[in-house]
């Protein structure tokens, strides 16, 4: 029988109804995460889109910051989109004074990359493991990744606008990130992915 995973978001801010909605639709449990016990009882995280400067401030306000850290750091599945992408990052450009991350992937991310509100677009993006079907990408204020280590896998890329090319979408061992919102869509190969990547973890450990 396949297990079926509890996978955790954090609900700091952001899209929390609507990742739980599409983790559910990939036969996960959910649960929103704003206290450290809650973390804890977490097979995996999504962190959702938001402001990333509020959602670090928010997470150390809520002492989440650390034990999430230490969550990535012991082998927790995480998927981070757009701010998300932000909190997984080793490295950012961009970012406010003193800004901190969760950290765990190997690479650098540029905040608002791909502009403000007002510069908000969506745009087909071809998805490595999900499919052969462009995925219709939401970006809003995204960010965009400058540079990957060895151990980065990326999944996907822009393919179409002025930075085509830019890095969207990204894996490393049982982390992952996009710079759009699969949240706002009704395209849950994403969650899928992610949540396949829990439950392989579980039986794993």
């Amino acid at each position: 029988m396949t297990s079926v995973p509890t996978i955790g978001v954090l609900a700091l801010q952001g899209d929390v109804r609507e990742h739980a909605r599409a983790l559910e639709e990939a036969g996960a449990r959910t649960l929103p995460v704003r206290r450290p016990e809650e973390l804890e009882s977490v097979d995996g995280l999504v962190i959702p889109g938001g402001e990333s400067t509020t959602m670090w401030r928010l997470a150390r306000s809520f002492e989440l910051l650390e034990p999430l850290r230490k969550r990535i750091e012991a082998g927790m599945p995480a998927y981070g989109s757009c701010a998300g992408m932000i909190m997984l990052a080793d490295r950012i450009e961009g970012g406010a004074a003193g800004q901190e991350t969760a950290g765990g992937i190997d690479m650098t991310v540029r905040r608002n990359a791909f502009g403000r509100q007002v510069d908000s677009f969506e745009a087909p993006v071809q998805l490595t493991g999900m499919g052969d079907t462009p995925y219709h990408a939401v970006f809003i204020r995204a960010p965009w990744v400058e540079r990957v280590g060895e151990a980065v896998e990326v999944l996907g890329r822009a393919e179409s606008g002025p930075n085509v090319g830019r890095i969207v979408a990204v894996r490393q061992g049982r982390l992952m990130a996009t710079s759009f919102h699969p949240e706002l869509t009704g395209d849950h190969r994403v969650h899928h992915y992610f949540a396949e990547l829990v439950r392989r973890a579980t039986e794993e450990d």
